[in-house]
């Protein structure tokens, strides 16, 4: 599959978040796999400063927006771990210390935006899927099927949005829509709206979701969380909206990169079965941050943001009550002044017991990471998390607050039948954070051979980007002109198809089992399909039969979407709808059993079953 990721940040080219880090692993771990990758992003101040001779100029043309006719564009090839890596040249937007926060930042990435699409003719493929990241390259979804109107080139071109914070949506006035987006009005009514305390805004973001072939988060729990009004953060009726399109794949981290059995930052070295080299990274620590070297200590960590969001008011509430614990702090990590302050002050109240330092390097932070014993993270929200794991591969157990994607990647431990690689708390509360810390030491005193299990599990966990590579891959494939050949396919097309294959699978299911339904049994399941063929209908099952009709039914028992070829391939029996839904390739909503009923559904009756009948 031919895949172009259009971002804003790639590292270590430019990176100001994680976004940068997952456009660095990303790519390269589809290529593995045998897909065609690209990535293209701005080319920066720190780009050409820094990587500028490594670069090849490929094109230039010039790109129109709104009334701005002929703007300078130029693009640029370099390459990263195998992956081509393209960048759009424009010094007056790009040649900038910083990367965000100006007053144009709506004109910068509407232009980067643009000129995605401008440029598409000018690289090596055109892409099957534009993978487009964040609100600062929402417009390239928006201007792709604005322009698949008019282009033919580009009406095989299915678009993928990912969200990685859905606080930070491109909320701007409505008079930039023509002005500054160069959009037609009727943008405004088609999905760019948003009306909030009397304001007419254009809300990138939601028109992305709106209009994108699939959108996905960073964790399948955040993508719970995004129908909810206290994660939702205003588009939650959108994220409603688009639930059958929207998809929840974890991040991953470089596995070889932090392997404390080889990674070069830290001062001994340590793996699964001769875990020594810890205890050496252990002390190693404590002198580095002046703490006394008690080995028998638990030593707690936090590499993090100093912010409220991350939970270090959390930490900070619980602190005096924590030293009386018997336990060593490390808290590493720039922020907020108020944060520097007071960590600052802690040291010299308790110097045994508390490091801090604000002056961040990744080799510190890799220090810390291998030689504390446990690792706190307890943001009130967080849509992935890289931490935790990075954490957990050096064997340092985490204790998190169950949101997002620290739900999704620690399993917290039961004393009852000792499953589990980590602590975490439901309430956000510092009562909350202060109990599970207490239920961690408990049991690093109480049973060390346990505690040992917990990180030995924690550094063997699989967060690798092959893992995520995968999911991905399944969406792109419901979404893709692929299978039957590639061809395309209208809903009346997959319609008729799909209409009396489900009318004899019912049929068949009825022949054998009718009198084990109620006289007055019915389930109504509205479908959609995703990719070629997409549309709506819905199934009406009662004792008699089915009724298939290609419509919407608001209050149907159940909601499910998936591809035509999933469908298809549930019907024929070649695929089950089980492994479809462990793998994310079936959406399942409603009161609709996901097992023995749904099965009945979607999948033909098994030939002993038809014997037995």
């Amino acid at each position: 599959m031919r895949i172009l990721f259009v971002t804003s940040e790639c590292a270590p080219y430019s990176k100001s978040g994680g976004l940068a880090d997952v456009a660095f692993s990303l790519p390269p771990a589809l290529k593995k796999t045998g897909d065609e990758v690209a990535v293209i992003t701005p080319l920066y101040q720190c780009v050409r400063k820094n990587y500028g001779d490594t670069l090849t100029r490929v094109a230039e043309i010039t790109v129109r927006l709104g009334w701005r006719e002929r703007i300078y564009c130029g693009l640029w090839r370099g390459e990263l771990s195998g992956v081509t890596v393209y960048f759009v040249d424009n010094l007056e937007f790009f040649d900038r210390p910083k990367l965000y926060g100006y007053g144009d930042d709506p004109l910068r990435f509407a232009f980067f935006s643009r000129a995605v699409i401008s440029l598409l003719p000018q690289l090596d493929f055109m892409p099957q899927i534009l993978h487009c990241n964040d609100w600062e390259t929402a417009l390239t979804v928006i201007y792709l099927k604005d322009e698949q109107v008019v282009r033919p080139e580009l009406r095989n071109i299915r678009a993928v949005y990912t969200i990685h914070n859905i606080a930070y949506q491109g909320q701007f006035g409505e008079n930039l829509l023509q002005d500054v987006f160069g959009l037609d009005q009727g943008w405004y009514d088609g999905g760019l709206g948003y009306e909030f305390e009397g304001r007419r805004d254009v809300n990138l973001m939601k028109g992305a979701m709106m209009m994108a072939d699939a959108v996905s988060t960073v964790s399948p729990n955040y993508a719970r969380e995004m129908h909810s009004d206290r994660y939702g953060c205003g588009l939650q009726g959108v994220a409603d909206i688009v639930g059958g399109k929207l998809y929840g794949i974890l991040n991953g981290i470089d596995m070889d990169r932090y392997d404390p059995s080889k990674c070069p930052n830290i001062p001994a070295h340590f793996s699964r079965n001769d875990i020594s080299g810890k205890a050496q990274c252990k002390r190693r620590l404590q002198e580095l941050f002046g703490l006394h070297q008690e080995a028998r200590w638990p030593l707690l960590c936090c590499v993090s943001r100093l912010v409220e969001q991350k939970g270090i008011e959390l930490i900070r509430q619980i602190l005096p009550e924590l030293m009386k614990m018997g336990v060593q702090l490390i808290v590493y990590g720039q922020g907020e002044q108020q944060y520097i302050d007071y960590f600052n002050w802690a040291r010299q109240q308790w110097p045994a017991q508390l490091g801090f330092s604000s002056d961040y390097n990744e080799q510190t932070a890799s220090e810390v990471f291998a030689g504390a014993d446990m690792y706190l993270m307890p943001s009130r929200f967080e849509p992935c998390g890289l931490s935790q794991m990075m954490a957990m591969r050096y064997g340092t157990v985490p204790i998190v607050h169950e949101t997002g994607g620290l739900k999704d990647s620690v399993r917290p431990y039961s004393e009852f039948d000792g499953i589990g690689d980590g602590f975490s708390f439901v309430n956000y509360q510092p009562k909350a954070l202060y109990l599970a810390i207490q239920a961690a030491v408990k049991l690093y005193f109480g049973d060390a051979e346990m505690f040992r299990t917990l990180s030995e599990r924690c550094m063997t966990k699989d967060f690798s980007w092959t893992k995520s590579a995968g999911a991905y891959q399944r969406m792109y494939s419901d979404i893709a002109d692929e299978g039957t050949g590639g061809e395309a396919l209208s809903f009346e097309e997959a319609f008729a198809i799909l209409k009396p294959a489900y009318e004899t699978l019912n049929a068949d299911y009825l022949r054998h089992h009718a009198d084990e339904l109620p006289d007055d049994y019915r389930r109504v399941v509205q479908v959609q399909i995703l990719g070629r063929g997409a549309g709506i209908f819905y199934l009406d099952f009662h004792k008699s039969g089915v009724e298939v009709v290609p419509t919407t039914y608001h209050d149907a028992d159940a909601f499910i979407a998936a591809s035509f070829d999933n469908l298809t391939g549930m019907i024929d029996g070649s695929v089950s709808a089980d492994r479809l839904f462990m793998n994310g390739q079936l959406k399942v909503e409603g009161n609709v059993s996901k097992s023995a009923e749904l099965r009945r559904m979607l999948h033909p009756i098994p030939r002993t079953q038809k014997e037995q009948g």
